[in-house]
């Protein structure tokens, strides 16, 4: 875990005997020295391993025969693409495994000439040495061998297949009034920070101004390599701790931001159509300017059947605030729709992670003790300002990532 050098304190840890920060510290330096998979969870690997490779062998078949129609051909292509990378994975780990017998057997070789020419040791110092450079490649092997079986576990995982997609981020005041607005547009734009850090693309798609400049509410929309993947247990309530500016007796007070995180849906995830929609338009309101309440370009959508409305203002034209209202009006109908089949699934993710419900508190930011506290995986880390900066935010986002990643495997153990 990587903290920037600063006056303050180092990041504690506040669950029973750090066993969290224990098991994080063990995380990182796994990329040093690979950790030992038990028996138990190797025999579990090499029944679904099997499983795979005569799945891939079928598809190979079924693609290479003449009558495969194009829509079985097509599937099939799919289906052995998504398989591509643990096959690859399965044949480096298979050949790891062939030179690993190798070694071992002329290591046993070089063990029983040794033994029988004890009594002259001396003179077979050449031999010793030999066993020594094989039991140093032979130690080098099969911590390569560790690894290619971590890097499979984890390729069979379940995965949720949004996880590669980009996100809409959708930050609201809740209870606070003038001082959960300004925090919102603090929380907001360490988003926007933390985006720019990690080179994905973020667009603002519409933000409504208090009457001290903060935000009621800000939506974006982030792009990158699994965005979603990586924000998504950022849904929450984050709560703030701190003397408002309007506070005129120096008391602290607590307020409130919601933060919801949700996939973009493609075209082929959510089919509107123009029978289902309202679509209203009026005078964009604001802070004024040339452009200001002089023409209809804010725009508000309403999904009829399910209710839900979007109404963006951002732009000066009306067909780009259009665009981008049916961009969040997708992603807000796809995710109602993820919701309801996860419902009906086993939930891998330990209730210390939490739901990603928007309705959880999941973290509190105190500025009088500058420390920043996750509640579901009891990590504190005493630099706020690194955090809203999205310098540090990344030792939240990996440690919940982390942890759901042991409680797969947890769960792969005992399926």
């Amino acid at each position: 875990m990587k903290y920037s050098k600063m006056s303050s304190p180092a990041p504690t840890c506040f669950l029973p005997s750090c066993q969290f920060d224990v098991k994080f510290r063990r995380f990182i330096s796994s990329f040093g020295i690979q950790p030992h998979l038990s028996a138990e969870i190797i025999q579990i690997m090499e029944q679904r391993l099997a499983v795979l490779e005569r799945r891939s062998s079928f598809l190979q078949d079924l693609m290479s025969k003449q009558e495969a129609s194009p829509a079985e051909y097509a599937k099939a292509n799919k289906e052995l693409t998504k398989l591509r990378c643990s096959i690859d994975l399965i044949h480096e780990l298979r050949a790891k495994q062939k030179e690993i017998d190798g070694l071992k057997s002329l290591d046993v070789r070089a063990l029983q000439e040794i033994d029988g020419l004890k009594s002259l040791m001396d003179e077979y110092s050449e031999d010793k040495d030999m066993l020594d450079m094989t039991s140093e490649e032979l130690g080098m092997v099969i911590g390569e061998e560790r690894r290619l079986q971590m890097s499979l576990l984890k390729s069979l995982l379940p995965k949720d297949d949004a996880d590669e997609r980009d996100c809409i981020l959708e930050v609201r005041a809740g209870t606070g009034g003038e001082e959960a607005s300004l925090f919102a547009m603090e929380i907001f734009k360490m988003y926007e920070r933390y985006s720019q850090k990690k080179g994905w693309k973020f667009e603002v798609l519409d933000v409504t101004v208090s009457d001290l400049r903060g935000y009621k509410e800000a939506s974006g929309s982030i792009s990158g390599a699994g965005v979603y993947g990586k924000l998504k247990f950022e849904s929450g309530i984050h709560r703030v701790q701190r003397v408002p500016v309007t506070e005129k007796s120096g008391r602290i007070h607590t307020s409130a931001v919601t933060v919801a995180v949700l996939p973009q849906a493609d075209e082929v995830d959510v089919q509107l159509r123009s029978d289902d929609l309202r679509i209203d338009t009026y005078r964009s309101g604001g802070s004024g300017g040339q452009h200001a309440n002089t023409t209809n370009s804010a725009v508000r959508v309403t999904h009829i059947p399910s209710g839900l409305t979007v109404a963006i203002q951002d732009e000066r034209s009306q067909h780009m605030n259009k665009a981008k209202a049916l961009k969040v009006l997708c992603a807000k109908l796809y995710e109602i729709e993820r919701s309801r089949i996860q419902r009906h699934r086993s939930k891998l993710r330990a209730q210390q992670i939490g739901s990603g419900d928007r309705s959880e508190r999941i973290r509190t930011y105190n500025f009088p003790q500058g420390r920043v506290t996750d509640h579901r995986v009891g990590i504190t880390h005493h630099s706020l300002n690194e955090v809203l900066q999205g310098e540090s935010l990344g030792v939240f986002i990996d440690a919940l990532l982390l942890q759901q990643e042991m409680d797969a495997i947890a769960a792969f153990s005992t399926s």
